[in-house]
Parts: C-alpha cells; structure tokens; sequence
C-alpha cells in the first residue's frame, strides 16, 4: 500500500486482521466529533471548509501540542473518548443491527449482546485506551537485518531515554518520520545494530512511532533489553522539557496501553537509561522529570 510517499509492499501486522481498517475507523470517530461540534454551533451559514481545515491541517509550533486548539485530528481518541462511554457505544451498535435486519428481514439466532459487548471492549482498548502509534511502514522503516528476539511478556520495567540526536523535537509527522529513518540508518550503519534500537519513540507532533515494538527486543538498555521496553523521546533534553502532552504520552497514555493489553505488569518501574549504564541520557532535565513519576524507581536492587 501507499503511505504518504512511501511504499509499503511488505509489512507486519500489528493486531489481527480486520475489513475496519484504521483509516475506516478514524473517519468514524471523525464524524462523531465533528457531528458533535456542527450541532452545538450556532454560527450560520456554518463555514464547514474553515472548520475542517483547522481541524485536518493544524501544525504544531515549537511547543509541540502544549499550544494546540482541542478541536484538532491528532486529538481524535482523547475527544471521541470523552464523547463516547463503552455501554452507549455498545447500544448504538445494537440499534443499528436491528435496523439492519429489519430491511433485511433476518432474525438473529442468538443474542447478539454479547458478542457485540466484546467488540466494544476490544474497540476501546485499541483505538481509546492506546494512543495512536504510527507503524513501521508509516515512517518508512528499512528492513529488519538478522532474526529478531521474541520477548517474554508481560515485562516489568520501561527505561527512559532522549535521542539527543535529533536534537530538537518534531512537531510534525514529516519531521518526525525523517527522525526515525535517521535514527535508524544511524543504528544500523554506524553502530551495526539489526534495526533501530528502540522499543517506541515519542515525537512532539502528539504520536507514538513504532521502532521494535511490542514483541521484539530491542538494542536500547544493554544488559536489560529483556527486561523492558526502550521509549526514547525525540530531542535534547539536557536543559529543557519536552512539550507536557508528549510527557504525558510517554508517563501514562503508552504504559497504560501495555498494562490493559498484558505488555507490562501492574507494578511496573520505570528507570531512566543513566541509572542502568553509564550514560547522561535522558539528559538532567528529562531524568529530573521522570523522578517524579508514580512508578519511578532510585532502586536497581530493591523494590519502590
């Protein structure tokens, strides 16, 4: 498939396949929010090119999404989660079958409720639970070199880095995808590495881009890449902080992804990469920052 100007031919997929593709159900939570917005208004004629404009073409600043409207496309799960609750969704959907066999004059066996009360759930934890994570064929990776290692889930630990190079944030999907290719070239390349080292990296654009991902261990901790995901932020941050929406992607909306989908236990600790080698990442401000997070942990030895 295309994306963008990349050209996908071959790619791993990242959940099990379904005809609601991610574009089919991002144009559904798109009229939910839009339908909401149009309804509440009472500015007329209404200026529906002004509205999707602003809300398909915003570019983020230099302060990432700190700056940002609400009413904006990368904001789509946060505004269609607070718009919609798991039991209104699954009556609504239970409404519209019936009115599906009633034109077709069918009767369901069974009691669909449940079924239908499962996807539901399964929906939620994918497309509002989870941030949006751009995929591997998204921002164009290169091929995985060698043979992967399977990780052993759930992992207990998730280890903070900055990238340092690049080291100013992306603040938009372009900038960001050309990071991760660089990124990448340079582990491969450079430090011979069979992909880029880590697990997830977190752009200021409000995306999580997908490196090994889930499943495969990465090359981001030495001695620990088992043990835990790798999740770098794009930029320096020695002296100053990301944007706080990337923070917050990062502290809770990613970790609480794995929890719910079994990735990470619970009780997961999060340590930063200079406490595990002898590194400055993730550089003083960023380490000075994650030292307040609730499952940050001083310890290597002892429980928190």
């Amino acid at each position: 498939r295309a994306v963008g100007k990349v050209w996908c031919a071959v790619f791993t997929l990242s959940r099990t396949p379904s005809f609601m593709t991610d574009a089919l159900i991002n144009g559904g939570m798109d009229g939910t929010i839009l339908g909401n917005e149009l309804s509440g208004t009472t500015e007329h004629p209404l200026k529906l090119s002004s509205l999707l404009t602003g809300y398909y073409r915003y570019h983020a600043g230099p302060e990432g999404l700190n700056t940002a409207a609400p009413l904006i496309s990368v904001l789509r799960r946060d505004n269609f989660k607070a718009l919609v609750s798991p039991s209104v969704l699954q009556e609504q959907v239970l409404d519209s079958l019936r009115v599906y066999w009633t034109l077709r004059g069918d009767v369901p066996v069974e009691d669909p409720a449940p079924v239908v009360k499962q996807g539901v759930e399964i929906f939620m934890q994918t497309h509002t639970a989870c941030p949006t994570i751009i995929s591997r064929c998204e921002w164009g990776a290169a091929p995985y070199r060698g043979t992967p290692t399977q990780l052993t889930l759930p992992l207990s630990y998730m280890y903070i880095h900055h990238t340092y190079e690049p080291g100013e944030p992306c603040v938009s999907f372009e900038q960001c995808a050309a990071a991760m290719r660089s990124m990448q070239r340079y582990h491969q390349e450079s430090n011979g590495w069979d992909d880029i080292g880590y697990s997830f990296v977190a752009g200021s654009d409000g995306y999580i881009y997908e490196g090994r991902g889930w499943y495969w261990q990465g090359a981001h901790t030495g001695g620990y890449n088992s043990k835990g995901y790798g999740v770098a932020i794009i930029g320096d941050f020695t002296v100053r902080l990301p944007s706080q929406h990337t923070l917050n992607l990062v502290k809770d909306e990613l970790p609480a992804c794995a929890v719910s989908g079994g990735r990470l236990v619970p009780t997961y600790i999060v340590h930063g990469h200079r406490q595990m080698v002898a590194t400055e990442c993730p550089g003083n401000a960023l380490y000075e920052e994650i030292g307040t997070w609730p499952h940050f942990c001083v310890s290597l030895i002892t429980d928190c």
